[in-house]
Formats: C-alpha cells, sequence, structure tokens
C-alpha cells in the first residue's frame, strides 16, 4: 500500500500547492491581460501560453539550470546559505506553476473579456471603485472561467512528467510524483503497480473534466428557439 500512499500524497499536494499559488497570481494577471491596451500585452500574453508550445523536457532543463547550484536563481540562494532548489518539493513548486500558467491565466482572460464593459461601468455610476468592482462585479460574473481555469491547472498538474522530472528527479517521499512513479514501474517491468497507477490517473482525470463539463454546460444561457 506504500508504494501508491507516497506517490499519491506528494501528487495532490503540489496539485493543491500549485494550484493556490497560480490562483493569486494568475487572477490579477488575467484581469491586467484583459483590461490593458498597452503594448506589452501581446509580449506577456506570448509568454504566458509559451508553456503550451515548448516541449516539457526543455522547460525543465532551463528550469534545472536556473535552480541549480551555480544558476540565476540558485547561486544566490547558496550563498544566502537557503540551498538550491532544484531537486526539492519548493523547486518541483516553482516548475509546476510556471508550466501551469497558461491553464489558469486563459480561461480567466476570456471570462473577464466576456463579461464587457456595461456591468463594470454600471457599477462605477454607483460609486463603486476600481476593486469593489473587481470583487463584486467582474469576480462573480466570472466564476465558470474561475472554476475551469483551477478545475484544469489542478488535472494538469496531477499529469505532469517532463518538467517534474527534470526539476524534481524521482527522490521517494520528496519529488517522486504519480506520473514519474509510473514510469520507474515500467521501468522495472511492474506492469500491474504502474497499470493500477496509470488507471487511477485516467479516472480521475476523466471525472474531474466531466464535472467541470456538466458545470459549464448547466450554466449556459437558455437561447430562443
Amino acid at each position: 500500500m506504500m508504494v501508491y500512499a507516497e506517490p499519491l500524497w506528494l501528487t495532490l499536494k503540489l496539485a493543491i500547492v500549485t494550484t493556490g499559488v497560480l490562483l493569486v497570481i494568475g487572477i490579477p494577471l488575467a484581469w491586467r491581460l484583459a483590461r490593458s491596451r498597452s503594448w506589452w500585452k501581446e509580449i506577456v500574453d506570448a509568454l504566458v501560453t509559451l508553456p503550451l508550445v515548448l516541449p516539457p523536457t526543455v522547460m525543465g532543463f532551463y528550469l534545472l539550470l536556473a535552480l541549480g547550484p551555480e544558476g540565476v536563481i540558485g547561486k544566490p540562494l547558496e550563498s544566502a546559505g537557503v540551498g538550491s532548489l532544484a531537486f526539492t518539493f519548493t523547486g518541483l513548486v516553482i516548475g509546476s506553476a510556471i508550466y501551469s500558467l497558461p491553464f489558469m491565466v486563459k480561461p480567466l482572460q476570456t471570462a473577464f473579456e466576456s463579461i464587457g464593459e456595461e456591468p463594470l461601468d454600471a457599477a462605477a455610476t454607483l460609486g463603486a471603485s476600481p476593486m469593489d468592482r473587481f470583487f463584486s462585479v467582474a469576480l462573480p460574473l466570472s466564476r465558470v472561467g474561475l472554476v475551469t481555469a483551477t478545475g484544469q491547472t489542478f488535472a494538469h498538474t496531477i499529469g505532469e512528467f517532463g518538467v517534474a522530472l527534470m526539476i524534481g528527479g524521482a527522490i521517494p517521499g520528496k519529488t517522486l510524483v504519480i506520473s514519474i512513479a509510473v514510469y520507474n514501474h515500467v521501468e522495472t517491468l511492474e506492469y500491474a503497480v504502474a497499470h493500477t497507477l496509470s488507471a487511477g490517473l485516467i479516472l480521475f482525470s476523466f471525472v474531474l473534466l466531466f464535472a467541470l463539463s456538466r458545470m459549464n454546460r448547466r450554466r449556459e444561457p437558455l437561447r430562443a428557439v
């Protein structure tokens, strides 16, 4: 049973922490991208979308260099006595957050853009501040996008492999998540364990995506026949 419990707990912990971090980062970033007309919007938008087209191993490789003992991030941390973040759970969270960023930002950005100006202008005429308009109007109207972004980010983090392997390695009890555990069991010809873990991932992902699809369908406005 331990062969399942340890990677399962680490995977769930990684998905929860990564999703929480990206909610804090992704909501204001998506709002700025949805509202901005600045020249830098296209640059930031391209950077956010980049993980969707880059091979995970490429991103994981450069993150490993950056967070390693001689990296631009790792070296100052080493000098400060913090230590390298490569092959640590914290480094794994950083890599997962960067790789899953578009899964949080893009649905939220689309949801914010679909609100339009009218509800926000109406709230402004009633004396609502920009912060009030965001929390009392924009966020509630974007709740479907928020739930979708949260669910997709969580599911994507659960299934990460390339970035997790490159930056986290496969340290039992520390960075050995389910996707890497499946790979290790296949390599050692332990197909029964690999099958159990893989089937569990497939079932979990299907149930989560099905639930998101059903929720979005229920919230679609009725159309005139």
